[in-house]
Parts: structure tokens; sequence; C-alpha cells
């Protein structure tokens, strides 16, 4: 309970800081949607005189969502694979919606798809906030996964915030998160399309080089 008031709070007293706290939450192995965060803050930025800035909620929820990223990177590279999966499975990483099945979803997602898999996975739900762990089983080079993680997570909270700034001029406040809802899922589905095409487009260089 005490935890759900903090974030209630965080929600409403939205500022940079508080952006980029919670979507380091979010970017961790603590279940947080993102949705709940950009577009309520890209919303309020829209709104004239508004002390944020959408450009300014898009880098903080990116600086956050890296630092989540980073300390999941930083857990898996020196804890290892034992220690992350034995987490999944205990009590507190239940409670924490993770079970070894999800952590292997996203280690085969990376196995499959390599380093880029840091850039794509960041837009793929139930992969987006594990991603960084099987980049840090694998020890990917720190530079490669900060570029990739930075790329991915801030085409992500574009999109977020892009939706919340439109909204604004068409939406009452408290229809706001059901109208994001909606957005996000087809969204959803149209981002799934664009990174199987990516993928498959590097894919086909790969093998036509080769």
């Amino acid at each position: 309970m005490e935890s759900v008031a903090f974030i209630q709070w965080c929600l409403d007293n939205l500022n940079y800081w508080t952006i980029a706290l919670l979507m380091a939450i979010e970017s961790s192995f603590i279940p947080f949607p993102s949705e709940v965060v950009v577009p309520p803050a890209a919303y309020k930025a829209a709104i004239p005189g508004s002390d944020l800035n959408v450009l300014l909620v898009v880098l903080s929820a990116t600086g956050g969502a890296m630092i989540g990223s980073i300390i999941n990177y930083a857990i898996a590279y020196f804890l290892g694979r034992p220690v992350i999966y034995g987490f999944a499975n205990s009590r507190i990483g239940h409670m924490c919606l993770l079970d070894e099945q999800k952590i292997k979803t996203a280690e085969d997602y990376f196995n499959k798809h390599g380093a880029i898999a840091t850039f794509t996975g960041r837009l793929v739900p139930a992969v987006r906030q594990l991603i960084s762990l099987p980049a840090g089983l694998a020890r990917m080079k720190m530079g490669n996964f900060l570029l990739f993680t930075f790329l991915g997570a801030g085409i992500w909270n574009s999109i977020l915030a892009t939706i919340g700034y439109y909204l604004q001029s068409v939406v009452p406040e408290d229809q706001l998160m059901g109208q994001v809802e909606k957005y996000s899922e087809e969204l959803k589905i149209v981002i799934i399309a664009v990174v199987v095409l990516v993928v498959g487009f590097l894919l086909y260089k790969g093998l036509k080089k080769k």
C-alpha cells in the first residue's frame, strides 16, 4: 500500500525528477508501466503555461530508463545466470511478477537477434523491461549496450509523449489513461511489425554479405 501511495504521489507531482525516477523503476525488474508516466507528463507539458517541456519530458524519461537498464545489466553481468533465475523463481521475484519463463523469453530473444535486441527489444511488449538482463548475462560491450538502449528507449518514450501531447487537445484529463491504453495497444502492433521488418532486413544484409 505504501508503494502505491508513493507512485501516486509521484504522478500527482510530475516533474523531471519524478519522471526519471519512475522510468528508472519501469526499466528495472520492478513491474511498472511507462504508459502511466510519460503520456500524463506530456499531457501536462501541452497545457499552456505548464512548467514542463515535452522535449525535456522525453529526455528525462529516457535518462531514467537508461539508469534502470544499467542496473539490470550490472546485476546480470556480475551475479550471473544462476542468481538471476534463482531470484525469478523466489517469492520476492514472484512479487515483482517475475518467473523463469519471462527471463528465458528475454534471453531467447537476445540470443536470436544478437546485440541489436537491446534496441528492438525496447519496443517489444513482455521483453522490453527485461532485455537488459540477457545483455548483462552475455557480457555485451557497454558502449553498444548504452547506444542501443538509448535509441530504443528514446523512440518508445517519444511515441508515448506524442500520444499524451496530442490527447491534451482532444481528451479531458479524467479520460486520458483510457485513451492512452487504446492508442498504445494499437501502436504496439505497428511497432512489432516494424521491428520484424528491421530485423529481417538486417539478417538479409548479413547473409548477403557472407
